[in-house]
Parts: structure tokens; C-alpha cells; sequence
């Protein structure tokens, strides 16, 4: 494994994709089609790697082999990094980078109710940057965010996840990787036509089989769900962040000046 950044996964094999539904009304769709399991390589470290305690203690559960990578839909990762694209692409004001490269999960401010208007633009602005793992247990919590300067034109991967929890991960429970704005999109760009080249394969394949017996499916829809997100990689690049750098300024003051947020990293570049 390399030291950049990839996203990888795998989907599971067609006749093993469980329907949607209960017993009178099972049905299929494009989503539910990209069950999988996928992963982050990023400076070394998979991230969405299941620990070794983790993985022995769900081998003693079920009895079998574990796949030691995030069992979900494939899809979800795919469209959780096309939805912060465009804010990550959106270059970070040198005056904003303390704020931006701080951790606001564990920030005092965000314990008060009321919050200013220009304390909810900044945390909103901070908050578009972070990748959602919500479905996963425990995942790490990832932010990217771009910084343009003498040093080069740079994306930074910055991710932490909570030690000691019962469903841990391999990756070290903090850590940062950045890397070169054509690196990352070049990882996005692989992620996205790896996927919908897996999907086109199943889709054909379904075009011609039919689907499973006693298994409702529109392939008329499953096409054209499939050309619609063919198309959304480009649409998320050329979308155009809307800041209100004002308020965000103002807010990102106020949480700096309430107190640190967290940010104890190990920090990587490539």
C-alpha cells in the first residue's frame, strides 16, 4: 500500500445481495445493489479497518470469517465524498486555518444553546468540510479542507475516532495526511468510475438475466438511475460554495476566542 490516498472497496457478488422489504414485497434498486465493503488508504493507514480485537471478537460471535473492512453500502461512500466536494475544493483563507484544523467536536462553545448568527456560519462553514460516517459505529470522523500558498496547492485529510470503544479501528485514533489537490481528485476520479464500472457490469448483467425470482425490479429505473449518477462527479466539482466570509470570520473569532478545540494529530504528507 502506498503512502497517497485511495478509495477502495469491494461489492458483494450478485447472487449474495440481499433484497429489500419483507417476505411479500422484496425489491431491488441501484442502492441497494452496491453492498460492499470499503475502505480509505491514506498514508499508510486503512481507515475503516476494523480492528484486530474487533474482528477476533465478531469471528467468536458468528463462528466464521470476517471481512475486515466497513460492511455497508458502497454507494455511501461514493456520495458522502461527491457532498463535501465542493467545499473541500474551496480554498481556505490562510486567517481561517487555526480554525478550520481544529476539532469543534469537543469545543465549549458548542455546548451553548444559543449560538450568534455568525457562530452558526462558521460552525456550518467548518461543518461542510466533514465526511459523513454516520451509519458506521465508532468510525472515524473525518475533515478535508484545501490550502493554496508557497508551499504548494494541498488537500488535508485530518481524521479522529474515539480509542477504547468496543467496535474499534486499525488506523491510529488521530492522525493527518495532506497531499496534492491533483492526488485527492485523482483518488476521487478512480472511486467514482471504478464504481460506476462495477454498477454498469451489474446493471448489464440484470438487463439481460432479469431479476431474481420473486424479486421486484425496475430495470427501466435501474438504467436510468445509472446514467443519472454517471453524471454526478461533474456536477459536484463544478458546484460553486456559497460563503459568506464576514460572518464565517466573525464566528471563527468567537469559537477561537471561547477556547482550543481539539487537535492532537500525527501528521503525514505525501
Amino acid at each position: 500500500m502506498s503512502g497517497g490516498l485511495r478509495f477502495r472497496f469491494e461489492l458483494r457478488a450478485s447472487e449474495d445481495v440481499g433484497p429489500w422489504g419483507g417476505e411479500h414485497h422484496r425489491t431491488l434498486h441501484w442502492f441497494a445493489l452496491t453492498q460492499g465493503w470499503y475502505w480509505i488508504e491514506a498514508g499508510g493507514q486503512e481507515l475503516l479497518r476494523y480492528s484486530e480485537s474487533t474482528l477476533r471478537r465478531w469471528r467468536e460471535e458468528t463462528g466464521g470469517e470476517v471481512r475486515p473492512y466497513a460492511d455497508h453500502f458502497v454507494v455511501r461512500i461514493w456520495e458522502d465524498v461527491l457532498e463535501i466536494l465542493a467545499d473541500v475544493l474551496e480554498p481556505v483563507p490562510s486567517d481561517l486555518l487555526a480554525f478550520v484544523s481544529g476539532d469543534l467536536s469537543g469545543h465549549p462553545l458548542r455546548d451553548e444553546e444559543d449560538l450568534t448568527p455568525e457562530a452558526e456560519a462558521a460552525a456550518d462553514w467548518h461543518g461542510r468540510r466533514s465526511m459523513y460516517t454516520g451509519p458506521l459505529v465508532n468510525a472515524p470522523q473525518m475533515r478535508w479542507w484545501r490550502t493554496v500558498d508557497e508551499a504548494g496547492d494541498r488537500i488535508t485529510l485530518d481524521w479522529t475516532h474515539e480509542p477504547g470503544h468496543r467496535i474499534g479501528f486499525a488506523a491510529s485514533p488521530a492522525g493527518r495526511l495532506a497531499l496534492p489537490v491533483e492526488d485527492f481528485l485523482s483518488a476521487v476520479t478512480e472511486l467514482d468510475g471504478a464504481l460506476l464500472a462495477a454498477m454498469e457490469r451489474r446493471v448489464t448483467a440484470l438487463e439481460a438475466s432479469g431479476p431474481p425470482a420473486g424479486v421486484e425490479l425496475d430495470l427501466a429505473q435501474l438504467r436510468r438511475e445509472h446514467r443519472d449518477r454517471a453524471g454526478r462527479l461533474e456536477r459536484a466539482r463544478t458546484r460553486t460554495p456559497v460563503t459568506d466570509w464576514a460572518a464565517v470570520r466573525a464566528g471563527a473569532r468567537e469559537f477561537l476566542a471561547a477556547g482550543p478545540a481539539r487537535s492532537d494529530r500525527t501528521d503525514s504528507k505525501t
